[in-house]
């Protein structure tokens, strides 16, 4: 899993990391063969005035498909991480289930040959 964390206005520690890490694997380990790339930015939106102002942004960049992006807000940085990690694989279970029951069907397959119909005309003059 190629996995970015990007932080403004505080420094990234190990232990963050770490719970950003186990929380993304938890979340998304059923679309992991589809994922390319995790970006996450982990912000204090008011700095040290305070508040509910702890932001994580998850952005998930998959193969053959837009990206799904995903924010929350919370005044803990750890409670906003998990409520953004549960929010993404949900989107990604939403996404996964719309590619099974619409499945895309690209310009190399053959496509079967147009089933020819018997014209109006040709059937009211039998």
């Amino acid at each position: 899993m190629n996995l970015q964390i990007q932080t403004r206005d505080f420094t990234l520690t190990d232990g963050l990391r770490q719970h950003v890490a186990t929380r993304l694997a938890y979340a998304l380990n059923h679309g992991r063969d589809l994922i390319r790339r995790i970006v996450v930015r982990l912000s204090d939106i008011n700095g040290p005035r305070g508040g509910e102002d702890k932001c994580c942004g998850i952005e998930v960049r998959l193969k053959g498909a837009p990206a799904l992006v995903v924010e929350d807000v919370q005044a803990d940085l750890y409670l906003a991480i998990d409520r953004a990690s549960e929010r993404i694989g949900r989107t990604l279970d939403r996404h996964l289930a719309r590619r099974r029951e619409n499945p895309v069907v690209s310009a190399t397959r053959k496509q079967s040959a147009p089933i020819e119909m018997e014209s109006r005309d040709e059937k009211l003059s039998s």
